[in-house]
């Protein structure tokens, strides 16, 4: 399904089912944020795709951004002085950039297509229960380092399909990987994706508990040659 939407770029990914927040003080957004408000923008509704590199994106420099998005559904709004907003949004469906029209609006307006979950090939209950619980088992060992805080104390609700967005929003992966989660339609690839993801990440962080130099320190030291 084919649809148009006003498009937000960030330097960050937003995953379905996460929370988003923003400060909305460049004139362009502002007037987006104005346009969804009033319902300009029918349903209230834009979307957000990562920028692959640097923070702006421009007319000039719209190949900058990640292929896949997702749309987002306005929550509250809180105006500010100077006409700044802040606002909240949920991450809801995943869709693919196929034009950006930077004439149409202020802000950028994107031709997308919508990419519901594919069925997977192999499917059966035991393979499913299998895969989600391998996934946990990764979330758990990821946050038993202790290097990120304390894991909240439960999780919301996860279905097999929306399993690994909750475990990846629960913990700190890279835009790539995140990017890797949001283009994947096949769930239980996903759960696959983010188990590797997050035995990956708690393997590093035991190393770097194990590293006796402070962290600054060694930091400083894997910037050079």
């Amino acid at each position: 399904m084919i649809a148009t939407i006003p498009l937000f770029p960030l330097g960050t990914v937003l995953l379905p089912g996460s929370e988003l927040s923003l400060h909305i003080f460049e004139p362009r957004y502002r007037r987006l944020v104005v346009d969804l408000a009033k319902e300009v923008v029918p349903d209230r509704r834009f979307g957000v795709v990562g920028i692959k590199q640097g923070w702006e994106v421009g007319p000039d420099n719209v190949e900058s951004l990640y292929e896949v998005g997702c749309s987002v559904l306005l929550g509250e709004m809180q105006q500010l002085p100077e006409g700044r907003y802040d606002i909240t949004g949920t991450g809801e469906h995943r869709f693919r950039l196929l034009e950006i029209d930077t004439e149409a609006a202020p802000y950028l307006m994107a031709r997308v297509e919508w990419l519901p979950d594919t069925e997977p090939e192999q499917n059966s209950e035991r393979l499913r229960d299998r895969l989600a619980a391998s996934a946990r088992a990764a979330h758990e060992r990821y946050h038993s380092t202790g290097l990120h805080g304390e894991k909240r104390e439960e999780l919301p609700e996860a279905g097999i399909d929306e399993l690994a967005h909750v475990l990846a929003e629960d913990c700190v992966l890279s835009n790539d990987d995140r990017q890797s989660l949001l283009a994947e339609t096949d769930p239980l690839a996903r759960l696959r994706m983010v188990r590797t993801f997050l035995l990956r990440e708690a393997e590093f962080l035991r190393e770097l508990r194990a590293i006796p130099a402070p962290l600054a320190e060694f930091a400083q030291h894997a910037g050079t040659n």
